[in-house]
């Protein structure tokens, strides 16, 4: 059997308007980071989202994990997404090279074309153009890696490379991994044919069709000449492991508050553009139910895993059975405290997947939770 990959996902989810939670819970989010690369966990994927206050302040994700990579030692770093259509391929390059660095080569280059039409009109691009443009500035941004240093020359319709030397150099050879992020199965397909990995979510079609999806995009990986096998397949989902009953009410709050958050924002309600019915569909069974109804049929689908450790064991072999090699975890979900993120992040790599070495920060780990 393959190594299992085990990553954590942030949104900077802030629940609250003031400066001063805003500002702990960044710092917050840093110190998880740390604590996460001393408990052996894979990867630290940040986000990139603007305008949506309270469901997610990560509009600067390279910026969160050049903090990070000063503090860290083994921990990949993932841009979980870069959204291209908005930046030069230039900026791109720069950014992720100096990212891969300062890092001494851990970053894993994520990349996406995003949801929100308010981003589109806000960075003046066409939404309907969304793809095309973020193939050709990939496209572009892989060129600039490959030709190490040398001039490039190249031109699209938001980006002009008039033969310079884009610096500084990747550390990776040709270029970091390639990751794709996607809730569409065309977004899916469009990884495959390039042979990119993919980033997932269960969140609009539950694991079960997720599952569809994935079979999907291993065989488009085959008809295009790659080996399905070498693929990597990370499915990222909210996930809280608790031995406790009495905190599970305030968790269930939590997770709620966020999904109500990401429809209203991501999905607004009159956006008719096709691509969003599946969000209003989801909003409808989790805006429209109680919280408990709610909450059941999005663990019963394992959109969210919120369990023990035993049922957690069982939920993380049903991601892996549905075709993933990396599971993503979001543990920093709608202002959940920091003690309850961080006994969370513990269980889940000593309880649950195993992982943890035996120098597990103990004193760090005991004054996060205690705090």
């Amino acid at each position: 059997m393959s190594k299992r990959n085990f990553g954590i996902f942030f949104e900077v989810s802030v629940r609250g308007r003031s400066a001063e939670i805003e500002q702990k819970t960044f710092h917050n989010v840093l110190e998880q980071i740390d604590i996460a690369d001393q408990l052996g966990y894979d990867a630290a994927w940040f986000v990139e989202h603007h305008f949506t206050r309270g469901f997610s302040h990560s509009s600067a994700p390279d910026l969160m994990l050049a903090a990070a990579a000063r503090t860290t030692k083994n921990i990949k770093l993932g841009l979980g997404v870069m959204l291209l259509p908005f930046l030069s391929p230039i900026r791109v390059a720069e950014r992720v090279g100096t990212l891969d660095v300062i890092s001494n080569g851990r970053v894993l280059f994520g990349t996406g074309r995003g949801a929100s039409p308010l981003e589109y009109q806000a960075f003046q691009r066409p939404f309907e153009q969304s793809r095309e443009i973020w193939e050709d500035h990939l496209d572009a941004v892989l060129e600039i890696f490959k030709a190490d240093g040398a001039e490039v020359t190249r031109s699209g319709k938001y980006y002009e490379i008039p033969g310079v030397s884009v610096l500084p150099r990747v550390v990776q050879k040709p270029h970091p991994e390639v990751w794709v992020a996607s809730t569409s199965l065309d977004g899916f397909l469009a990884a495959a044919k390039h042979g990119y990995h993919l980033l997932c979510m269960p969140i609009l079609k539950g694991l079960a069709g997720l599952a569809e999806d994935i079979a999907e995009y291993k065989a488009e990986l085959a008809r295009n000449g790659f080996d399905p096998e070498k693929a990597r397949i990370a499915i990222m989902v909210p996930w809280h492991v608790t031995h406790a009953d009495s905190d599970i009410e305030e968790i269930v709050s939590a997770y709620i508050w966020y999904l109500r958050r990401q429809i209203s924002l991501v999905a607004p309600p009159d956006y008719t553009d096709a691509r969003h019915a599946t969000h209003r569909l989801f909003g409808q069974t989790a805006v429209g139910m109680t919280e408990e109804k709610a909450l059941q049929e999005l663990t019963d689908n394992r959109m969210v895993v919120i369990a023990n450790p035993e049922d957690s064991r069982k939920a993380m072999e049903e991601f892996f059975a549905a075709g993933a090699t990396d599971l993503i975890l979001q543990f920093e979900v709608g202002g959940i405290a920091h003690s309850e993120i961080v006994s969370s992040m513990n269980l889940f790599a000593t309880e649950v997947a195993g992982f943890a070495g035996t120098d597990v920060p103990a004193r760090k780990l005991s004054a996060a939770v205690g705090g």
